[in-house]
């Protein structure tokens, strides 16, 4: 029986600015088991964005309730909900949020900082995750000497650190070519291949359709919910170079 990862039911998420009120998201009931690859769509105030906030506990629901990996983190406490982030939520954005004054090897290390690891086994980890990716050679290269491609790979072995059950990526070739947006999203499929959960949003079909299921968002509202039958095959080159753990 496959285990389930992410469970929201009857979510909700009003914003309040005041003088009005803003629906967000409405009665959103949504199971994500682990293993998937998973992608949500949906054109720009369709409420994708609120729903990844939410799954990555960056937000509370207004009403409703969100299980990640079995806990109920609905309303929990912002030190609470800071340490569910650094251990079960590993997150890729668009705009990389890498830290330009350190190496990428520092870089990748940051999780497992707050995460209380000692600096050599962090080193280890951050060299190994590194090497994974395709960047083993370059490991004390700053972000600004590296293509937009390499520093978003940066940016996925970095989500990895703590080994999280969850990956989140918010757009996460918003920033890329074709061809680094290929390379991320098979990268992505690997990992996906290996046993990673992996939730994309992305308003682009083409990126879409390298996941598993792809979810479609209208008006805070699930319109579509459905299996891709045929996802986009990966590439010879987009193996993974060492083990996740």
């Amino acid at each position: 029986m496959e285990t389930e990862l992410i469970r929201l039911e009857n979510l909700v998420k009003v914003y309040d600015t005041g003088a009005l009120k803003v629906l967000g998201l409405n009665r959103i009931n949504l199971s994500i088991h682990q293993g998937e690859f998973v992608a949500i769509m949906g054109h720009s105030g369709s409420g994708k964005s609120t729903l990844l906030n939410i799954l990555g506990c960056l937000d509370h629901p207004s009403l409703g309730n969100y299980y990640l990996d079995g806990q109920n983190v609905s309303y929990l406490k912002p030190n609470e909900l800071s340490r569910i982030r650094n251990q079960k939520i590993g997150f890729v954005f668009q705009s990389f949020n890498l830290i330009s004054r350190m190496s990428i090897l520092k870089n990748v290390e940051v999780p497992m900082i707050y995460a209380g690891k000692k600096a050599a086994e962090r080193q280890i980890r951050a060299k190994s995750l590194l090497e994974m990716v395709g960047l083993g050679a370059r490991i004390h290269h700053q972000p600004n000497e590296l293509s937009g491609g390499q520093r978003q790979r940066v940016a996925i072995a970095r989500a990895l650190a703590n080994n999280p059950p969850l990956l989140l990526a918010d757009e996460p070739t918003g920033n890329l070519d074709s061809q680094a947006s290929i390379e991320i999203m098979e990268l992505f499929a690997s990992l996906h291949s290996r046993g990673v959960t992996v939730v994309v949003v992305t308003h682009e079909d083409n990126i879409a359709a390298y996941t598993n299921r792809i979810i479609r968002f209208q008006d805070g509202q699930i319109r579509s919910d459905a299996q891709n039958p045929a996802p986009t095959p990966i590439g010879k080159n987009a193996g993974l170079k060492s083990r996740l753990s």
